[in-house]
């Protein structure tokens, strides 16, 4: 039991990093990490070795997490409720729409990225992660990483001209 704890605690800031990048909810990333750890330790004599544990472990995050998301509906009234209760707060609505339609319009222009490079810039500006755990969580090296990321971003400001 205590070497089950110990490697919980090894990678839950690694997992839980990764998933908060790719969801944007706190609870949902919980929820989804203890899920990962449990199918890890449920399946750890399939682990092969080939890659590191923590790359594993992020593959069995993200898998969970397009099956999570496959599950929810993709519209729901969350984001109704959020404007009218923000109208009735302090802050001014128009403002809280504009900011919304330019998140709305930068994930837009993720999407027309190539799938490594929109996730090494998801896990870069969500989840604050460094080029070296990037690097180390998509199996390629600290300096992949940042040359995707630029490359990412160049792109993304071509198309916003």
């Amino acid at each position: 039991m205590q070497d089950i704890e110990k490697f919980y605690n090894d990678y839950f800031q690694t997992v839980f990093k990764y998933l908060f990048c790719m969801t944007h909810d706190a609870d949902i990333s919980e929820e989804l990490t203890q899920e990962t750890f449990y199918q890890a330790v449920k399946t750890y004599d399939n682990f092969r070795g080939d890659c590191k544990v923590s790359v594993w472990l992020c593959q069995i995050a993200k898998h969970l997490w397009y099956k999570e998301y496959r599950s929810r509906n993709k519209y729901t009234s969350d984001s109704i409720d959020e404007i009218s209760d923000s109208f009735h707060a302090t802050e001014n609505v128009e403002h809280i729409i504009l900011e919304s339609d330019s998140k709305i319009a930068l994930y837009q222009k993720l999407q027309t990225l190539d799938e490594k490079t929109r996730e090494v810039i998801y896990l870069r500006l969500t989840g604050e992660l460094s080029f070296r755990e990037i690097g180390e969580i998509l199996n390629r090296n600290e300096t992949w990483a940042r040359v995707t990321f630029y490359r990412g971003k160049q792109k993304l400001m071509k198309e916003g001209q």
